[in-house]
């Protein structure tokens, strides 16, 4: 028995596809028991601790129809991947799931909706990554006053550790108490000093480990510049109407790392935006042309991967695939190996742009 059908494919404006699909029950049927397992793991009751809630109680809690909405997220999940490659539709980012059908019993309807490739008018990216290419490289080399300044820097940052640690005694009933101390000198730069940082064996070591480090930091800099320039220029000369949903997906993962942003700093998205005086729409209007522009690289990268056929080794994406799923237990398998792909391919095409001479 075949897992779906897919029902028709239709040509939306603005570059979209739209696969409408069904999935009869008795397929979605089969992940009843991996989606009551899934609902346990999250749910808890009075007595009962994560996952050991008996199903009879759960179905009871969370009832049948939230049950089979995990059950069709996992069906639509295990059929995706054959889908689009069904239906040869070459999406160019991954496409949203609308479910249109969906009650206990009776089949299960879906649309798929993503953007493909519009008409692109790409600039010559061959000759625009040659160009930049042949421009003079700035130098990597650590200057001795780079090198003097960051060894101070770790001389203060230690001093400052200490000086912090030098205040703070135990009291006899364990809790901590603040002294006045004498203040602790800057550190004398010698043998036994650099030892105590880390595995240096003499201040000469030290010295070579700290010029091989900003050398390396000057040269990521210095490549991440190269590249920015490369992408610049071909931008500049690329003509190409953007998919609206793909400037609208780029926004949603800048909302997504702002509200992360603020969270990890310990702060409530409502009262940071307070403070600002702006909405989540405000945000969005002023990260529009930002959200527009990386959508258009995201575009120009995937159309040179295409022309030149760079692809992702697949060997490389299964072991980074398998990580991140260890990692994060509620991905799905078909969008980490999509996002997986494009990263990938992503580094690939801007070291094939770098190679250009």
């Amino acid at each position: 028995m075949k897992k779906y059908k897919i029902l028709g494919t239709k040509d939306l404006a603005d570059s979209e596809v739209e696969i409408e699909c069904e999935i009869e029950n008795e397929v979605v049927s089969n992940h009843r028991a991996k989606a009551i397992e899934k609902i346990q793991k999250n749910l808890s009751l009075p007595g009962f601790r994560p996952g050991h809630v008996p199903e009879a109680m759960l179905v009871k809690h969370v009832g049948e129809l939230a049950i089979y909405q995990e059950m069709a997220e996992m069906a639509i999940n295990d059929v995706f991947a054959e889908i689009i490659a069904e239906s040869k539709t070459h999406f160019i980012s991954l496409p949203n799931i609308q479910i249109t059908k969906i009650a206990v019993g009776n089949p299960l309807q879906f649309k798929m909706l993503g953007p493909v490739m519009p008409e692109i008018k790409l600039a010559d990216y061959k000759k625009i990554a040659e160009k930049e290419n042949k421009e003079k490289a700035e130098p990597t080399e650590a200057t001795d006053k780079e090198l003097e300044e960051t060894i101070n820097e770790i001389r203060k940052n230690f001093q400052t550790q200490e000086n912090a640690r030098n205040k703070k005694v135990p009291d006899p009933e364990n809790k901590t108490e603040e002294k006045e101390g004498a203040e602790i000198p800057l550190p004398e730069l010698n043998d036994d000093w650099v030892k105590k940082l880390g595995k240096f064996e003499t201040v000469e070591d030290f010295k070579n480990k700290i010029r091989e480090g900003i050398k390396k930091e000057k040269e990521f800099k210095a490549k991440d510049k190269k590249r920015m320039a490369i992408i610049e220029n071909i931008l500049a000369d690329t003509k190409v109407t953007m998919p609206k949903i793909m400037v609208e997906s780029e926004l949603r993962k800048m909302q997504a790392q702002f509200e992360d942003d603020i969270t990890r700093a310990g702060l409530k998205v409502e009262d940071y935006l307070n403070h600002l005086k702006k909405t989540k729409e405000d945000l969005a209007k002023e990260w529009l042309p930002d959200a527009e522009k990386r959508a258009k690289v995201q575009l120009i990268i995937t159309k040179i991967a295409l022309e030149e056929k760079i692809e992702a080794d697949p060997e490389i994406v299964k072991k980074e695939v398998e990580n991140l799923l260890k990692t994060y237990k509620d991905a799905t398998e078909d969008r980490t190996k999509a996002y997986v792909e494009m990263m990938l391919t992503n580094e690939k095409v801007l070291e094939w742009l770098e190679n250009q001479k």
